[in-house]
Parts: C-alpha cells; structure tokens; sequence
C-alpha cells in the first residue's frame, strides 16, 4: 500500500511506536498511519468506540468514516470482516508480531497477505461454530 490511510487496532494510547491489540473489537484506540509514495507521513490516534449499539458494525462505520483504506489485525469475526468488505477497507493479518510499527511497514512493502474468511474469529456468532 503506497498511499491511504491505515488502521491499527492498538493496546491503551496507541501510537506508531506501540503495541497491536488481540482483537480490533476490543481495542482501546485505533492508531492512523497516514501514508504518502510509501512513506508515513503522519501518524494519529482515536479512542475506540465499542461495540454498544449496533454492535460489531459500530468500529467498521467509524474507520470508514475516519477515511481507512486498510486494517491490519490479528484476529476478527466474520460479520466485521464482511462489513469491511462491503465499505471498501482491505483487511490485513498478522497475529506474530505486537508490535505496530513493523507490521505498518510490511504492509506498505507489500508483504502482508489479506485475512481469508477460513481466519476468522468465532467470537460474535452467539456460539455457533465457524462453518466452512
């Protein structure tokens, strides 16, 4: 990815030089990484707004409202990862490295693969396996 903004679901305050959360739901803030000719040129962040109402689909309006274009995550259901889909941001896995700033730059190198719908998460689907 050369240009776009990207999102990453981050641990407490977030920030290039902090740490991903485990699920993006769940997340206390979303770290933007604001990329330009395959550079960051601007990095910010924003409290996470839950899943109260409207449930999973709440954070995918709120990324596509803040303008993303790709979300890098280590987990994610698939009612999320549909929504995603249908507002046009690409999601990204990595469930490796906490790090943000590593997987940021894999992603614009080119060298993160997008989540398959067999890597979802079976968190939101009221306790019904994933079927294939």
């Amino acid at each position: 990815m050369k240009n776009g903004r990207i999102a990453v679901p981050s641990n407490g305050a977030g920030g290039i030089d902090g740490t991903r959360a485990g699920h993006f739901g769940h997340c206390d803030t979303f770290t933007f990484i604001d990329v330009e000719d395959g550079e960051i040129k601007e990095v910010t962040t924003l409290q996470n707004e839950g899943h109260a109402q409207g449930g999973c689909m709440v954070p995918v309006n709120f990324l596509a409202d803040n303008n993303v274009k790709a979300l890098i995550v280590g987990g994610i259901g698939m009612r999320p990862l549909m929504g995603f889909k249908q507002v046009g941001i690409d999601v990204f896995h990595d469930d490796q490295r906490p790090d943000i700033k590593p997987v940021v730059e894999d992603l614009i190198a080119g060298k993160l693969t997008e989540i398959q719908n067999d890597q979802v998460c079976g968190g939101g689907n009221g306790g019904q396996p994933n079927l294939p």
